[in-house]
């Protein structure tokens, strides 16, 4: 097939592709963004139906246009998928979907993209996958014993499917507590962590986090001791769901149990506890298998950058996958900044003049 050209291709529709979109069109480069998804919304409209971000609608925006106010404060799935679907057509981003791009390869007059019904070759490419196709979960012993019900949190969706279970929620950041304090009222539920869940005071939301992590940050350019407290954007922040249950006392966790039998788990104390079904609140891994060609993946399955630019391959970036790729990045807050330096500087490496954008 003959590849469409493109100066730049970003592969992945959801926040972060939507940001980079927005920093590309005001540099003035031809591009095109590809979506594996069929709607808008990257990642979020497969999130549980309850979720809340723990940051206000302001505080949880792309560039250059706020997320609406929502009642209550603290925007819930809905209402980022609606904004993510707004936004897309208010800039009228050049998203192509669906598409699954399946490799990038790389070709002495460009980087070749390809899908499973095309292909685009691109000057540069932005990959902006995200995790949420890559859920972890753990191995036990006896696991494929287990004849109960196991999921991941990415296809948990709703409380009243575990009425009246024994379920263990498993894992301790703010998706495992926000599981877990909505399954506590109508099923018989255990926490399981591996250390003991710290949750922030009530007054710290994902605004507070994030101006800690950026002072740190800047601390540690400059040379100096971090005056903000260590406190980071894995611990559980207390929305009000959150707060509810801990009021209530449904927050207690177990440290992890042993091993799995055929009708629930075994604790280090020998214990055992029947169990009806697990959910596993235990993370993503980046969703980088395109790249594989490239052999810039390294034995943990990420990509070594600078400054969000691939060091094996000067055409690629990568952005929001987190920390690793830009100071919160992986977060509707945080995308912004490293969006903006992303596409600044595939307009340096292209001969343009790299605009900058509010």
């Amino acid at each position: 097939m003959t590849p469409v050209r493109r100066r730049v291709v970003v592969i992945g529709g959801g926040q972060s592709g939507l940001a980079i979109g927005y920093f590309l069109r005001r540099a003035g480069l031809d591009f095109e963004i590809l979506d594996a998804s069929g709607r808008p919304g990257g990642a979020w409209p497969a999130a549980w139906d309850s979720l809340r971000l723990f940051s206000p609608a302001q505080w949880s925006s792309l560039p250059g246009w706020p997320m609406p106010p929502v009642p209550g404060a603290y925007p819930g799935r809905d209402d980022v998928v609606a904004y993510l679907t707004a936004y897309e057509r208010r800039y009228a981003l050049p998203v192509r979907r669906p598409v699954e791009v399946v490799a990038v390869e790389a070709r002495a007059e460009g980087l070749l993209v390809r899908g499973t019904d095309a292909a685009w070759l691109a000057q540069a490419v932005v990959s902006a996958t995200g995790s949420w196709r890559r859920p972890v979960i753990p191995a036990y012993p006896g696991q494929e014993s287990f004849r109960g019900r196991q999921l991941h949190s990415a296809g948990y969706r709703a409380p009243e499917a575990f009425a009246g279970q024994r379920v263990l929620v498993v894992g301790g950041g703010n998706s495992g507590a926000q599981i877990l304090a909505e399954l506590s009222q109508v099923a018989m539920t255990t926490w399981v962590t591996e250390t003991e869940p710290r949750l922030l005071p009530d007054e710290v939301d994902g605004r507070v986090l994030f101006a800690r992590a950026t002072a740190r940050l800047r601390a540690q350019q400059e040379g100096r001791a971090p005056e903000a407290p260590a406190s980071g954007l894995g611990e559980v922040v207390a929305v009000p769901p959150v707060r509810a249950a801990r009021d209530r006392g449904a927050l207690r966790s177990r440290r992890p149990f042993l091993r799995f039998e055929p009708d629930g788990v075994v604790w280090p104390d020998g214990s055992r506890s029947a169990v009806d079904a697990v959910i596993w609140c235990t993370g993503f891994r980046p969703a980088l298998d395109h790249l594989a060609p490239l052999g810039v993946l390294d034995a943990a399955g990420r990509v070594a950058v600078r400054e969000g630019r691939a060091v094996g391959e000067p055409r690629l970036w990568l952005l929001g996958y987190g920390d690793w790729t830009g100071l919160a990045s992986a977060t509707l807050a945080g995308i912004t900044r490293t969006a903006r330096e992303v596409a600044k500087d595939i307009a340096r490496s292209l001969g343009e003049d790299p605009r900058d954008g509010p």
